[in-house]
């Protein structure tokens, strides 16, 4: 492909700040029995129905006939202005679904829509997605959107939002699929966990016009496409990282990143949570982990951390949208922070290092020959797996250059059987696979072809990052104004067109358990960058996790993911304009 002559430019939200979105915590489900609420729904049906071309899908809201007779009448007979009807489309979905057929019409959202949990469905978790659905929802649609249990009998007069569980006749749609029906008499989300359920919401929302993202009451009616989807996930594994040990980032920011991942459907959120630069969580046995290790960032800035009690919200966050928190402690090496926080950390007869402000290249390291390099580990890691209800633990073991080879088997072999015995599976960067740590190991390759090959003749599941591929942190193109090159670009059609069984050949396919597109944040220092380095090529991981690679071609996708701009304007985010994608004008 040939060299594009316009350059990247950040797109910033409007007005130039941020608000946060999405629904609030504790919205609650609300009783049936709202008589108001029913009347009112039926005068929104009428409307409705009377707003096109006896279309309830809107039709045309009026021609050049009908504004010349308005322009000729008196005052007193001049018709209010007929609101606009918001459109929404499978043509933009991403992830692309895996079975889709469209009907014909489109399906109004109004007054009386209610949305309905069948008692099979809410013990299966979709109570918890209708609520999600309701917050989403109810900001630009100005709608009540009641979550009403059971089969909602005579309280729900409006086509409803039925959340019930999946049938023998649905297939087999495992822990994450779901079946989405959209017909004129409402809408039927069949599932059999609360994961399906949950991304059938994100999936309603997308087919939603992008004015549904707005914080703010949009003025009309909001449509639904008549049709029908049965979705399935292609890996287990879809994921994305964020470095908040570099620079800081707080719990409402980190939030924002989890919402976008949610979106998407990806369904693991890795945060990388110590490094040389900071010490990003209260470990209560070390206090000064965090009062000497989290007191700055790169390039000297304030820092911060998260409580304990913070860390657990930002896990329950992500739960409630489907998402597993996998944290990462970072050891043997990038330990530059913990040894300035407890100097007793540090080998014998070497320096004790100040907490890095710059970069750093794996310069420090833990004692494998102390024991109270052990006692500290075990310490650490009984406390992030008692705070993490996931069921990984990622121990880091990357570039660990001062740790002799050694010294580095024998310390992994030992962290990782600590991590095992406190009820989590370990998880490490490539480089864990030379210390032999274990078949039930996962190694999440990001460099070494020669590490992923003996992961996998270990027989180690493997979580494919390939920095030349995945690595959020490069550069679009040389225009760039921030991010790294050392991996080359990654312009967003170079992150679409790759897949996880065959970018490193000779790896068994059925040893990957999927991808992760990780965000290093050494240039990265505030949410609207995050955004900007994320946007528009996080979508693209996204649909290679979810979506078989049959049919898939960047033509198409690149108007899929044009179309995504409005969504993310709606919803005050940041991106990157990047000129491959054949943006709107």
């Amino acid at each position: 492909m040939g060299a594009t002559p316009c350059s990247s430019t950040l797109t910033g939200p409007p007005g130039g700040g941020h608000r946060r979105r999405g629904p609030g915590r504790g919205s609650g489900r609300l009783a049936c029995g709202r008589v108001l609420v029913a009347l009112l729904g039926l005068v929104s049906l009428l409307l409705v129905a009377c707003s096109g071309d006896d279309d309830t899908a809107g039709g045309d809201t009026g021609g050049p006939e009908e504004s010349s007779r308005s322009s000729e009448a008196t005052p007193s007979t001049v018709a209010p202005p007929v609101e606009p009807l918001h459109h929404g489309s499978f043509a933009s979905l991403i992830p692309r679904p895996t079975g889709l057929t469209p009907g014909d019409g489109e399906l109004p959202l109004v007054a009386s829509t209610a949305i309905v949990v069948q008692p099979e469905a809410e013990a299966e978790g979709a109570g918890g997605a209708a609520d999600l659905l309701r917050g989403y929802l109810g900001p630009a649609t100005g709608l009540e959107l009641p979550v009403v249990q059971g089969d909602g009998g005579a309280d729900v007069v409006g086509p409803p939002i039925t959340f019930a569980l999946a049938t023998g006749g649905d297939g087999e749609l495992g822990t994450e699929g779901y079946v989405l029906d959209i017909a004129s008499r409402g809408v039927a989300i069949r599932a059999s966990s609360a994961a399906g359920f949950g991304w059938a919401v994100q999936t309603v929302r997308q087919l939603l016009a992008p004015e549904v993202q707005s914080p703010d009451p949009q003025p009309g009616t909001f449509t639904l496409p008549v049709g029908t989807l049965r979705d399935v996930p292609r890996f287990a594994w879809r994921g994305a990282m964020l470095d908040v040990a570099r620079h800081f980032f707080t719990v409402e920011e980190v939030e924002r990143v989890i919402d976008l991942a949610a979106q998407y459907k990806l369904n693991r959120f890795h945060l990388h949570l110590t490094d040389d630069q900071g010490w990003r969580l209260q470990i209560e046995q070390f206090p000064e982990l965090t009062e000497v290790g989290a007191a700055t960032e790169l390039g000297g800035g304030p820092g911060g951390f998260y409580t304990q009690d913070q860390y657990r919200e930002l896990v329950d966050y992500a739960a409630a949208r489907g998402i597993v928190v996998v944290p990462e402690i970072d050891m043997p090496g990038h330990v530059a922070a913990a040894l300035a926080a407890r100097p007793s950390l540090v080998c014998p007869g070497t320096p004790t290092p100040a907490i890095a402000t710059g970069f750093s290249d794996g310069t420090t390291t833990l004692c494998a020959d102390a024991e109270s390099t052990y006692s500290f580990v075990q310490g650490v890691v009984d406390e992030v797996a008692a705070l993490t209800p996931g069921p990984y633990l990622h121990v880091g073991a990357d570039e660990a250059q001062a740790t002799p080879p050694d010294d580095y088997q024998r310390f992994l072999r030992r962290a990782t059987d600590m991590v095992r015995a406190a009820g989590k599976q370990p998880v490490g960067w490539d480089e864990i696979a030379t210390a032999a740590t274990g078949s039930d190991a996962i190694v999440q390759f990001w460099l070494s072809s020669e590490n992923a090959a003996a992961a996998a003749g270990q027989g180690a599941s493997l979580v494919m990052s390939p920095a030349r591929r995945a690595y959020l942190d490069m550069k679009y193109d040389d225009s760039t104004p921030i991010g790294l090159t050392w991996a080359g670009t990654i312009n967003t059609r170079r992150s679409y067109e790759w897949d996880p069984t065959t970018v490193e050949p000779g790896l068994p396919a059925d040893q990957i358990l999927g991808l992760e597109a990780p965000l290093w944040t050494e240039t990265v220092t505030s949410l609207a960058e995050i955004e900007q380095m994320l946007l528009p090529r996080l979508p693209s991981y996204a649909e290679i996790g979810w979506s078989t690679p049959d049919g898939r071609t960047w033509d198409e996708y690149a108007g899929r993911i044009a179309a995504q701009a409005a969504r993310w304007t709606a919803a005050g985010r940041a991106y990157t304009r990047d000129p491959v994608v054949p943006w709107p004008s």
